[in-house]
C-alpha cells in the first residue's frame, strides 16, 4: 500500500538503521612475514609424488574408488605422529584469575579497612589493641571471598570443557576403501577425507578433486571474499597461503565439496604454526556482568559517602575527637553497606544454571551470557530446525498433468497416480538421479540398504529416483559428468551436463532448483514428449501446480533439459562458469517435483509457548512462500490473515488492504534490499512474520534490523548459510546433530538433540537465572538497614553500640551467604508463571520512538565532511570532553529519567523493598528487642542515652565496660560494670539473632511476586532450608561458645524467650509481602502476555500431506 510521509515521519523512520547504512566492514590482515616462513610443500608435488610422498594412494578422476589408509596403519601413524589437535592457547594463570578475583571493589574497600585498623594499632597499640581482630577478619574476608569466586570460576570452566567436549569435530574419511566419519583428532597424514559445504576444514589438505570448491580463509588471511580451490595434477608451485590447492586446518568450506589428502596435522598444520593466530582469552563482558558491576560501583559509592559522613558526625559528637574509635566506627558503616558475598553467589548461579541447561540438552558457551536468553524475538529457519529434514517426493507435475507418488487422501479426484512410463516422467527421474551430489557410505550393498551421505532433498530425491532406475550406480558411470555447476543459495539452481547421447548430439544438459528461477531460463515445455513453446496459458497452469504443491507445505524442484547440438558443444567443447561459457537459456522445463518435510514433534508447541511468553517468532527461509507461509500455519507461526489471504476472502484487492487490518506479512527476499525505514519499521510491528526466499545476506540484514529497533534478537539454524546471522544475533542457536561445523562455531548455544522444544527450556531456565539473582540480591541487601540505622541513633541520640563491626561481617560472610547461595536452586513461583511475563526488556511502540528519537539527535549532531559526506569521528579528548559536559545537559537527564518498561537486575522496586520495606521491618524488629533485653537488664531507654552521654560529659565517664563504674538507673537500682558489660553484650546479641531469624522469613517473602509466600513452589526449596540450619548453627556458636566472646561479643545468659520478639517480626514481614502481593496483582496481571486466539496447543503430529486451513 502507497503512502506519502511527512519529511519528519522518514527522517525518524530511517533514524537508528543510518549505522547499518554506513557500516563497513574491514577484515583484519594476517601477518604476510608469519605466513610466508610455514613449512608446507607438498602442494607444489605432481599427485604421483605425493602419493610416494605420504604413502597413500588415490584416484583423481573417480575419489570414491581411493582406497585410503588401512586402519591398522593409521592406527600406526597416529601413535608416531600424534593426535591431530592444536596445543590450547595460552590461557591466564591460576595465580592471575585468583588475583582478579581479588580485586574487585568490595573486596578493595574490605583490605583498605583492615590496613586501616592495623594502622590505628600502631598508633596506640593498648587501646586498639580489639582492633587485632576486626583488621585481619577484614582483610581475611577479602582474601576468603576472592577464594570462593575463583573456586567457582574454575569449577565453571571444567564444566564448559566437559560441554565442549560432548561435541567432538569429526571428518569423513577413506579408510579400508569404505567412507567412514572419524573424529577429526585421529586423521593423520595421508589420509583421504571429504569435505562439503559446511564443513569446517579438520587439518591441512592438498585437493585432488574439486567440484566449485570455496573456502572462507578470512580467519588466517583477512581475506573477505571466499577462495576458490582445485585439483593441481602438476602441483602449484605458488607459496603456501596463495596456493589454490591446498585447503588449510580450521577454515570454513562455504561452498562445494572436495577430496584431499592429509598433508600435515595438529601443530604442524599452518594455523598451528603461525603462534600469532591462535587466539587467546576474550575479555569482553556479557550485559549481565555489566549490570553487576555497575551496581557494585553504586553500593560502594554510597557506602563510601555514609562512611565518610558518619566519621565526620561521629568525630564531632559521640567520640569528641577520638580519631581511632570513629574510624572503626566508619569502617562498621562501610562494612554494613556492602554485599561481601555477592560476586560468589552470581558465578554459583550462573555454573548451576548451566549444568541444569545441558541435562536438558541445551549447551550454553558462556555462562555469564547465558542471560541473553531473555529475547525479545526469534529469527528461526525452516528447514532441519522447525522441519524433521526428512524429505519425500509427494507429487509430480509434468506436461500440465499431475501426479502423485505417495499415497495420500489429500489430493484431488484429478491427480493421477505416478507411473514410470507416463510423458515427462522418465525425463524427471533422469534429473534427480544425474543432477545429484549425493556419496553412499558403502557402494557393495543393494540400493535401498544403503547410507546417502547428502541433504534431505537430494535424499529424498534419490530415494524417489532409485526406485526407477535398475542398476544406479551402472546408469551413474554409463552417463559420465563434463561440466556441473553445484547448487549455491545464491543461484538456488544446480547444472549438470553429461554424456547422454540424443537426435542431434552426444551431451545432454541437466537443470534443477527453485521453480522461478529455473522457468527464467526455459523458452519451451515438456508435453507429450515434445517440446512446445511456453505461452500464457502455460504460465497460468504452472502458477496452479506450484499453488497446489506449495500451500500443502511442499517443499518444489523445478526440472528443465536441454539437449545440446553437436554443432555448437562438439563433445571436447571446453565449458566454462568464469566467462558463462554454458548454456545458460533455451531449456525446456520438464516439471515440477514435491517434496514434503514434516514439522518437528513438539515444535507447533513451542512456538505457541514462546509466543504466550511476549517473544515474537519469525520464519526466515530459502522456501517459497507459499510452502514458508502453509508450514507456518501448522506450527503456530502464522494464525491471522495476510493481505492475500484476506484480499481472496473478502475479493478486495491487496492494495486496498490497510496494513492494521491485518497481523500477519510474508516477505519475498526480492523485496528485502528495496525496503525503506519506514517499511522495516511496518514489518517489524507485526506479531506474525515470515521472509521466503532469502540469501545469507538477507539473514543477516534482517537480523541488524531488528537489533536497530532494540530487540534481544536469537538466531535457529544449522546450515552454512546461517552463519554469518548466528555470529551477528545476540544468541546464536544452533543443532548439534544436523548442523554444519561453520554453524555451530558461530552460535552461543547449540541444541545437543536438534529439538527446537529446547530452545523453550533454555528461554525458560534464563528467565529463572535472572529471578534468582534479583531474589538473591534482594535478600542480601534486606539486612543493610537494620544495620546502618542502629548505627545512626549510637551517633544521633546516642546509646550504646546495638552491632559491632565484626557482627556485621558474620551476618555478611556467615548465614546470608549460605542462604543467598540457596537461591541458585529456586524453581519457578507458577508452573507458566514467568513463561506468560513479558520479556523484561519489551520491544513496544514507546520504546522504538525513544530509541529512533535518541539516534535521530546523534545522527544530527554528527560532523560530515563536506565532499564525501562521510562521518569526521571525534577524538578522544573531545569524547571525554563530551562526557563530562553530558551531566549539565537537559536532554542527558530527559533520557536518564526517561519513562521505561525495561526490568533491570536492580531496579526501584528492588531498593525500594529492601531498605524501606523488609529493611525497615527488620530494623523496628532488632531495636524492639534490643530495648526489652536492656529494660529487662534494668535500663529504660532513656537510661541508655544518659549512660552514653555520659561519654562526652566533662569530666568523661565511660559505662559499658569492665573498668566502669557503678551506673545508678532511673528507679534507683545500681548495675555493676560486670552486669553492664553482660547486658550489652546480650543487647547486641539478640540485634545480630533479630537480624538472622527475621531474614530467615524474608528468604520466602522475597519470593512473593505472583503468590503469597506460603505453598509448596514458595518452600520447595530444600536448600533454603539447609542455608538456615547452617545460619542458625554458625549464630548459636558465636553467641554461646564463651572463647568466642572475646572476639565477637555474646553471653551465655541470652535467654532463648527473646527470640520470639524477632519471630513476630518476621511473620510481620510476611503479612507485609502478602499486602504487597495484593497491592502489585494487577500491574502483574497486566503484564502477563494475554492469551492468543487459535493458538494450537496439541502435539505435532506427522502432517504429511495435511492441507492448511486459512
Amino acid at each position: 500500500m502507497k503512502r506519502e510521509m511527512t519529511k519528519e515521519e522518514k527522517e525518524l523512520a530511517e533514524a537508528g538503521y543510518q549505522d547499518l547504512v554506513e557500516e563497513k566492514v574491514q577484515g583484519h590482515k594476517g601477518s604476510d612475514t608469519a605466513l610466508d616462513g610455514v613449512d608446507i610443500r607438498e602442494h607444489g608435488l605432481a599427485f604421483d609424488a605425493l602419493e610416494a610422498e605420504l604413502d597413500t594412494t588415490f584416484d583423481h578422476k573417480d575419489p570414491t574408488q581411493s582406497s585410503g589408509l588401512s586402519a591398522d596403519e593409521a592406527k600406526a601413524r597416529l601413535a608416531r605422529d600424534g593426535q591431530n589437535v592444536l596445543t590450547p592457547p595460552k590461557k591466564k594463570s591460576a595465580l592471575r584469575k585468583y588475583w582478579d578475583c581479588l580485586v574487585t571493589m568490595f573486596n578493595i574497600l574490605l583490605i583498605i579497612a583492615g590496613i586501616l585498623e592495623y594502622i590505628l594499632l600502631g598508633v596506640d597499640f593498648k587501646d586498639n589493641f580489639a582492633n587485632t581482630y576486626l583488621g585481619g577478619i577484614l582483610i581475611g574476608v577479602a582474601f576468603l571471598n576472592a577464594l570462593i569466586e575463583f573456586y567457582q570460576l574454575q569449577k565453571s570452566e571444567a564444566i564448559l570443557a566437559s560441554f565442549l567436549a560432548m561435541i567432538p569435530p569429526s571428518s569423513r574419511v577413506v579408510r579400508d576403501g569404505a567412507l567412514t566419519t572419524v573424529p577429526a583428532a585421529d586423521l593423520v597424514k595421508g589420509d583421504i577425507v571429504l569435505v562439503r559445504s559446511g564443513d569446517k576444514t579438520p587439518a591441512d589438505l592438498v585437493i585432488f578433486s574439486a567440484s566449485d570448491l570455496k573456502v572462507d580463509n578470512s580467519s588466517l588471511t583477512g581475506e573477505s571474499e571466499a577462495q576458490e580451490r582445485f585439483a593441481r595434477p602438476e602441483g602449484a608451485p605458488a607459496r603456501p597461503v596463495e596456493a589454490d590447492n591446498l585447503l588449510f586446518n580450521s577454515t570454513l568450506v562455504v561452498n562445494g565439496e572436495g577430496w584431499g589428502v592429509v598433508v600435515r596435522t595438529g601443530d604442524h598444520t599452518l594455523i598451528g604454526q603461525i603462534a600469532a593466530l591462535t587466539g587467546t582469552e576474550s575479555g569482553k563482558k556479557s550485559p549481565l556482568a555489566v549490570e553487576i558491576g555497575r551496581f557494585v560501583m553504586m553500593v560502594s559509592a554510597i557506602a563510601i559517602v555514609f562512611a565518610v559522613v558518619f566519621f565526620v558526625v561521629g568525630i564531632t559528637t559521640a567520640y569528641k575527637g577520638k580519631g581511632e574509635q570513629t574510624v572503626t566506627f566508619a569502617v562498621s558503616i562501610l562494612v554494613a553497606f556492602v554485599p561481601e558475598g555477592l560476586p560468589s553467589v552470581v558465578t554459583l548461579l550462573l555454573s548451576i544454571a548451566a549444568k541444569r541447561m545441558a541435562a536438558q540438552n541445551v549447551l550454553v558457551k558462556d555462562l555469564q551470557g547465558v542471560e541473553t536468553l531473555g529475547l525479545t524475538l526469534l529469527a528461526t529457519d525452516k528447514t532441519g530446525t522447525l522441519t524433521r529434514n526428512q524429505m519425500t517426493v509427494t507429487n509430480l507435475w509434468s506436461g500440465l498433468r499431475m501426479f502423485t507418488a505417495f499415497q495420500s487422501n489429500n489430493d484431488t479426484e484429478t491427480t493421477e497416480a505416478f507411473a514410470i512410463d507416463a510423458p515427462g516422467m522418465r525425463e524427471m527421474v533422469d534429473v534427480a538421479a544425474l543432477n545429484s551430489h549425493v556419496k553412499f557410505d558403502r557402494s557393495d550393498l543393494p540400493f535401498d540398504r544403503r547410507k546417502i551421505l547428502g541433504d534431505a532433498t537430494e535424499t529424498g530425491l534419490i530415494r524417489f529416483a532409485g526406485k526407477h532406475i535398475s542398476d544406479y550406480d551402472r546408469y551413474q558411470k554409463q552417463h559420465a559428468r563434463v561440466f556441473e555447476i553445484p547448487f549455491n543459495s545464491s543461484n538456488k539452481w544446480a547444472l549438470v551436463i553429461l554424456e547422454k547421447a540424443h537426435k542431434g548430439g552426444l551431451l545432454t544438459a541437466y537443470l534443477k532448483g527453485a521453480p522461478e528461477r529455473v522457468l527464467a531460463k526455459c523458452s519451451t515445455y515438456l508435453m507429450n514428449g515434445e517440446e512446445v513453446p511456453i505461452t500464457d496459458e502455460f504460465r497460468a497452469k504452472y502458477d496452479e501446480a506450484y499453488d497446489y504443491m506449495a500451500s500443502r507445505g511442499h517443499r518444489v524442484i523445478a526440472c528443465a533439459q536441454k539437449l545440446l547440438s553437436s554443432d555448437v558443444y562438439a563433445p571436447n567443447f571446453e565449458f566454462s562458469k568464469t566467462d558463462t561459457q554454458y548454456p545458460s537459456s533455451e531449456y525446456c522445463f520438464c516439471g515440477l517435483i514435491s517434496l514434503e518435510d514434516p514439522p518437528k514433534h513438539g515444535v507447533r508447541e513451542a512456538i505457541g509457548t514462546l509466543r504466550l511468553a511476549g517473544i515474537k517468532v519469525m520464519m526466515v527461509t530459502g522456501d517459497h512462500p507459499k510452502t514458508a507461509e502453509a508450514i507456518a500455519r501448522k506450527i503456530n507461526l502464522i494464525l491471522g490473515e495476510t493481505k492475500e489471504t484476506l484480499s481472496k476472502k473478502t475479493g478486495r484487492p491487496v492494495d486496498e488492504i490497510y496494513e492494521d487490518e491485518v497481523d500477519a506479512v510474508v516477505i519475498h527476499g526480492d523485496d528485502i534490499d528495496s525496503l525503506q525505514g519506514w517499511q522495516w519499521d511496518q514489518i517489524f510491528a507485526k506479531n506474525e512474520i515470515v521472509f521466503a526466499r532469502t540469501s545469507p545476506q538477507h539473514k543477516l540484514e534482517i537480523v541488524k534490523r531488528a537489533q536497530a529497533l532494540g530487540h534481544i534478537v536469537g538466531v535457529t539454524g544449522d546450515g552454512v548459510n546461517d552463519s554469518p546471522a548466528l555470529k551477528k544475533a545476540d544468541l546464536g542457536i544452533a543443532m548439534n546433530i544436523s548442523g554444519s561445523d561453520v554453524s555451530k562455531e558461530a552460535a552461543n548455544m547449540i541444541l545437543l538433540d536438534d529439538n527446537f522444544a529446547s530452545t523453550v527450556k533454555g528461554v525458560a531456565e534464563g528467565r529463572q537465572i535472572f529471578v534468582n539473582l534479583k531474589r538473591s540480591i534482594q535478600y542480601t541487601i534486606s539486612h543493610s538497614t537494620p544495620e546502618v540505622i542502629p548505627q545512626l541513633l549510637y551517633v544521633v541520640v546516642p546509646i550504646p553500640l546495638p552491632l559491632s563491626a565484626i557482627l556485621i561481617l558474620v551476618i555478611d560472610l556467615g548465614f546470608e551467604l549460605f542462604v543467598a547461595l540457596s537461591f541458585a536452586w529456586d524453581k519457578p513461583e507458577t508452573e507458566d508463571g514467568l513463561m506468560r511475563m513479558a520479556p523484561r526488556k519489551p520491544v513496544n511502540d514507546n520504546s522504538i520512538t525513544a530509541l529512533k528519537k535518541r539516534a535521530l539527535r546523534r545522527t544530527k549532531t554528527l560532523r560530515r565532511d563536506p565532499e564525501t559526506n562521510e562521518i569526521i569521528r571525534p577524538s578522544r579528548f573531545a569524547q571525554f570532553m563530551l562526557r563530562v559536559k553530558a551531566p549539565f545537559t537537559r536532554l542527558f537527564w530527559e533520557d536518564a529519567l526517561e519513562r521505561s518498561d525495561n526490568e533491570t537486575l536492580v531496579d526501584s522496586k528492588l531498593l525500594s523493598y529492601a531498605y524501606l520495606e523488609a529493611g525497615m521491618i527488620e530494623m523496628i524488629g532488632a531495636l524492639v528487642a534490643y530495648f526489652v533485653v536492656f529494660f529487662k537488664n534494668g535500663f529504660t531507654p532513656s537510661d541508655l542515652r544518659t549512660a552514653q552521654k555520659a561519654l562526652t560529659a566533662t569530666p568523661s565517664i565511660t559505662y559499658f565496660e569492665k573498668s566502669s563504674p557503678d551506673f545508678i538507673n532511673s528507679r534507683g537500682e545500681t548495675i555493676s560494670a560486670s552486669k553492664q558489660v553482660d547486658a550489652l553484650a546480650q543487647a547486641q546479641s539478640i540485634v545480630y539473632l533479630s537480624i538472622f531469624i527475621i531474614q530467615c522469613f524474608n528468604v520466602f517473602a522475597v519470593k512473593a511476586k505472583f503468590r503469597f509466600p506460603f505453598g509448596r513452589s514458595i518452600v520447595g526449596n530444600y536448600y533454603n532450608f539447609a542455608g538456615i540450619v547452617a545460619g542458625a548453627c554458625l549464630g548459636m556458636f558465636i553467641i554461646y561458645t564463651p572463647p568466642l566472646h572475646v572476639v565477637f561479643g555474646g553471653s551465655v545468659h541470652l535467654s532463648p524467650l527473646y527470640w520470639l520478639i524477632p519471630v513476630a517480626f518476621g511473620i510481620l514481614l510476611l503479612a507485609w509481602a502478602s499486602i504487597r502481593v495484593v497491592l502489585l496483582r494487577k500491574g502483574v496481571e497486566q503484564a502477563r502476555v494475554k492469551d492468543i486466539k487459535g493458538l494450537m496447543m496439541f502435539p505435532t503430529m506427522r502432517t504429511m500431506s495435511m492441507r492448511s486451513r486459512h
